[in-house]
């Protein structure tokens, strides 16, 4: 009989082509999906959110559409975001020191429950024979005091849903959430809209909360780690003090104000439609921004390469400030929607190494209060921003409206490199790491996500991260 073959001189197979690995290049660009695999109380936090965002998309577009219908008025429509700003602000600060006293799973559940509850109301009156008014203002109002209530703790629980070192994928992987709500939310709102009336967007709206409830109810209890003592309004300094001891931080909100009070022209779209003697293309003008952040966030893998993360807040800013200048010298239409999807990507550049700093070095005792602040800021620049493209658009036009207001970005971002170095050389290898509680992982998935080397796992024991000399 011959000999048996030696099985360790049999040749290796060869890898069926289908069934190759992805080109390294292409594996590069793909957004990490790491916190999804490793972390379940993530991906369905990240479900619940995604599933929120877009019922609530339906709502936000029925609502001025309703009011237009009923007053054929365009400063009744415009009354509805100045019913919203004022909670929104009040709110979001009393929301930050909510978040740092109680349980912030609970809090996000019971404020999803009284959001269900809104849309139900103003499904009912939408199915009234003649449709009342005034609850579609008060209905704007309290869902924005919820909001605001609610947002510092889904932030705050991030951290603790995911390990120290995936906080940069997570972040990536959150603002493609709100990107895929910001170019599918609209456009199907206004389908279902035209085809099946304002009652079944909120409809819409309504069930997707009860299926966000389902899904935020199954995530393990947040609590916060301070003393569950009733929170004080007052306590919200307590997270202003300890930004104002960070350079850092406060270069992160000045970058944020830049990019959104000089260079988000969301107001002049409708003017600067007609300028390019193409109204039929304001939706477009509307959706480019967010198509620029779709692709930015799709081909976002590289973000968690990078280590020099106020290096990137600032760029990101002075990209924006270039792209939304370089709009007014544009000849036609896709030009300028090109510049405009140029800056929404670089926004959500920013947005995501923003979000890392504050993640990766903030005490957990002082997250939601740092995320009330956050919102404040984030409710107030795109505010300033309209008002001061409106105004002097009125004076000098829209295409000096545009070009002043990119030129400005660029310049606050080049004052802000010289002005804070703690920003531009912040770096998250050398910079102190919050030791806050390790989060938890699916147990196929927990040895992957020890990182012995890694500063965010050392000992409990450590203080608490401190403010950047």
């Amino acid at each position: 009989m011959p000999p048996a073959p030696d099985p360790s001189r049999r040749r290796p197979s060869r890898p069926h082509p289908s069934r190759s690995r992805p080109r390294p290049w292409l594996s590069r660009l793909l957004p990490n999906t790491a916190p999804w695999r490793s972390s379940r109380d993530f991906r369905l936090t990240w479900t619940s959110g995604t599933i929120t965002l877009l019922g609530s998309i339906f709502t936000m577009t029925a609502i001025p559409l309703q009011i237009a219908d009923l007053t054929h008025s365009p400063l009744a429509v415009g009354t509805v975001g100045a019913v919203e700003l004022v909670p929104t602000i009040l709110f979001g600060l009393y929301g930050g020191v909510l978040a740092d006293r109680a349980d912030r799973r609970t809090v996000a559940l019971a404020t999803e429950l009284a959001l269900a509850a809104l849309s139900a109301l103003l499904l009912a009156n939408a199915l009234l024979g003649t449709p009342a008014v005034w609850p579609l203002y008060v209905a704007a109002g309290v869902a924005a005091a919820l909001q605001g209530i609610q947002q510092p703790s889904i932030e705050a629980m991030i951290p603790r849903l995911v390990p120290h070192d995936q906080l940069v994928a997570a972040g990536a992987l959150l603002s493609l959430r709100w990107s895929i709500g910001g170019v599918v939310g609209p456009a199907a709102a206004g389908l279902l809209i035209a085809t099946a009336g304002v009652p079944a967007a909120y409809l819409v709206d309504l069930g997707s909360f009860l299926l966000s409830i389902a899904l935020l109810a199954r995530v393990r209890p947040v609590p916060s780690e301070r003393d569950a003592e009733k929170p004080r309004l007052s306590e919200f300094t307590d997270g202003a003090r300890y930004a104002a001891r960070r350079p850092d931080l406060i270069g992160t909100y000045l970058a944020d104000l830049a990019a959104t009070v000089f260079a988000l022209p969301t107001a002049l779209f409708p003017f600067l439609a007609e300028d390019l003697d193409a109204t039929w293309a304001l939706g477009l003008l509307y959706s480019a921004s967010a198509v620029g952040s779709l692709t930015a966030a799709a081909t976002g893998g590289w973000t968690e390469r990078v280590h020099r993360h106020g290096r990137l807040v600032v760029l990101s800013a002075a990209l924006v400030g270039v792209a939304t200048a370089s709009a007014a010298f544009a000849p036609n239409l896709w030009t300028v929607l090109l510049c405009l999807a140029v800056a929404g990507g670089a926004h959500w550049i920013g947005d995501t190494f923003r979000s890392a700093i504050w993640n990766q070095s903030i005490p957990d005792e002082l997250r939601g209060r740092a995320a009330g602040l956050e919102m404040l800021i984030g409710s107030a620049g795109p505010a300033l921003g309209d008002l001061r493209a409106g105004g002097l658009a009125a004076r000098q036009g829209i295409r000096a409206a545009l070009r002043t207001g990119g030129l400005l970005c660029f310049g606050s971002a080049a004052v802000l490199s010289a002005a804070i170095p703690a920003l531009w050389h912040y770096d998250q290898r050398t910079h102190p790491a919050e030791p806050a509680t390790e989060a938890p992982t699916e147990p196929a998935a927990e040895p992957a996500t020890e990182a012995p080397t890694e500063p965010a796992a050392e000992p409990p024991t450590e203080p608490a991260a401190k403010p950047t000399p």
